[in-house]
């Protein structure tokens, strides 16, 4: 997602008092969307007690930095880039059309 897309999104519900909760419930959704609230913390409200973020518990085998919580709260990636990185085990079953799960 582009950052002035999030930019927008966060300060639009900050006029109107409506909350954004940034969905995460798919597959890699939980890597990805630990990245904006982190930009939110760090570029825009610099607040962490009034934020929601969902995550959900499954799926993360398939990727190499996995989404963590601890306290209630996303934990910072310990590799840069956008934690989306699937292992090499999960991309050779679920590669459409040729993975191993889409020939059973």
């Amino acid at each position: 997602l582009n950052h002035i897309i999030i930019h927008k999104a966060v300060v639009s519900t900050q006029s109107t008092g409506v909350p954004v909760v940034p969905h995460a419930g798919g597959v890699g959704l939980c890597e990805l969307v630990r990245h904006y609230s982190m930009i939110d913390y760090v570029l825009i409200s610099g607040k962490i007690d009034d934020r929601m973020c969902e995550y959900a518990e499954h799926l993360h085998e398939h990727f190499t930095d996995q989404a963590e919580i601890k306290n209630a709260r996303y934990v910072l990636p310990y590799k840069p880039g956008f934690s989306c990185e699937m292992t090499e085990d999960a991309v050779k079953t679920f590669k459409f059309p040729d993975g191993t799960y889409w020939k059973k």
